[in-house]
């Protein structure tokens, strides 16, 4: 059989492999891929806003004490030291849900008495989340990120 093997049958042979391949990455290779959504569904008037945010995270930068993040058994805390006084004890968090934004978290919360707030495990689904904190201080504000995996 391989006597009869020239190089004709290999070049039949190699196009066809290649469309094979071509074939398995248009019909089943899409199949198998995770949602991919946008994080915000008004992206235009998000992008114009978006200096707002490289302000209020370069704000951040300058702080000597940023806030920290912990995450426990319960849920998720972040303690603002003591040199950090939101403006009305007031913080605003954003938990984006990386593949599923039907799982996104928002909220408004005033900090308790020792400057933290917790994020309870009953709000989070296993997985990665982008959390976004933000705050005022004298109407400047500040906005730090966090990557969190949750398990």
């Amino acid at each position: 059989m391989f006597k009869k093997f020239n190089w004709g049958h290999g070049i039949v042979l190699g196009l066809g492999s290649f469309i094979a391949f071509i074939l398995f990455m248009i019909l089943i290779f899409p199949s198998g891929q995770q949602n991919a959504e946008m994080v915000t569904d008004d992206y235009y008037s998000e992008e114009l806003k978006y200096q707002e945010v490289i302000d209020a995270k370069r704000n951040a930068e300058t702080l000597t004490e940023l806030p920290a993040y912990k995450q426990l058994a319960s849920g998720i805390t972040i303690d603002f030291p003591a040199s950090i006084s939101p403006d009305e004890s007031k913080v605003h968090f954003d938990m984006y849900r990386t593949n599923d934004s039907n799982l996104d978290v928002k909220k408004d919360i005033i900090l308790d008495g020792q400057k933290s707030f917790s994020i309870p495990k009953q709000v989070i689904s296993a997985g990665s989340y982008t959390l976004k904190v933000k705050w005022q201080v004298d109407k400047k504000p500040y906005q730090l990120d966090y990557d969190v995996q949750w398990n």
